[in-house]
C-alpha cells in the first residue's frame, strides 16, 4: 500500500565505514543501510588524546558521508585503544601487533569507541562515546604468536579481535555498551537512530 502523501518517506541509512566489524553489527538491527567508505585522514594530531581522536574521526567520517548523502541518516564511528593516554591505532602488520600486545600485557586498557549521527538536511547530529575498560592477562611470547598466526587481527585497534581468539588475552571487561569493543556500540546506536527518526521495531 503506498503512504499517505502527508507521510515522510523513511531516511535511508548509510554507515561510513570499511570496517567489516561494523557492518555485521549494525546487520544485527535487521534495518536497510548501505555502506560507503568515508575516506579520512585517520592521522592522530600531536597530543592529541584518544578519546579526542576518536571523537573527531567518528564525526570527521559521518561528515564527509552526509555531504554526499545529505538526505539519508548517516554513521560514523571510531576506535581508539587507550594506554595511559597514548592512543593506540590497528598495527597494519604483524611486527606492531606484537609491540601492542607486549605493551598491553598485565594491564589495563581503555578502548574509546565513538559514534556519530547526522543528517546533513534535517540538521540533526548527535556524538557519543562508549569507553570500555579491558584488563589482559599477562601474556608470554608463544601466546602473542599464536593469537597473531590464528587472528591476524591488524585492522583492530590494540591488535585486540576479542569476538574472536582476542577473547582468551583478557581477563575483565566493564562496558555498558558491549559491543563498543568490537567496533559499534549497539545501545547508543538504537537510542541516536531513535532520536533521528529511524526505529528498529
Amino acid at each position: 500500500m503506498p503512504l499517505p502523501s502527508d507521510t515522510p518517506a523513511p531516511r535511508a541509512l548509510v554507515l561510513g565505514s570499511t570496517s567489516p566489524y561494523r557492518r555485521e553489527l549494525l546487520a544485527r538491527l535487521r534495518l536497510p543501510f548501505s555502506v560507503e567508505p568515508p575516506e579520512v585522514d585517520e592521522t592522530p594530531r600531536p597530543g592529541e588524546a584518544p578519546a579526542a581522536l576518536a571523537q573527531r574521526l567518528a564525526a570527521a567520517k559521518a561528515a564527509a558521508v552526509a555531504r554526499r548523502h545529505p538526505l539519508a541518516v548517516v554513521i560514523g564511528s571510531d576506535q581508539v585503544a587507550d594506554l595511559d593516554g597514548e592512543p593506540l591505532g590497528k598495527p597494519g602488520n604483524h611486527a606492531n601487533a606484537v609491540a601492542q600486545l607486549r605493551r598491553m600485557s598485565g594491564r589495563t586498557v581503555v578502548f574509546q569507541t565513538a559514534i556519530t549521527v547526522m543528517c546533513e538536511q534535517s540538521g540533526f547530529v548527535q556524538h557519543d562515546l562508549a569507553p570500555v575498560r579491558v584488563r589482559f592477562r599477562t601474556l608470554d611470547e608463544a601466546e602473542i604468536e599464536a593469537y597473531l598466526q590464528a587472528e591476524q587481527p591488524y585492522d583492530c585497534a590494540g591488535s585486540a579481535r576479542s569476538e574472536g581468539l582476542g577473547i582468551a588475552l583478557l581477563e575483565a571487561i566493564d562496558s555498558d555498551d558491549p559491543t563498543a569493543l568490537v567496533g559499534l556500540p549497539l545501545i547508543r546506536t538504537c537510542r541516536m537512530l531513535r532520536a533521528a527518526g529511524i526505529r528498529v521495531f
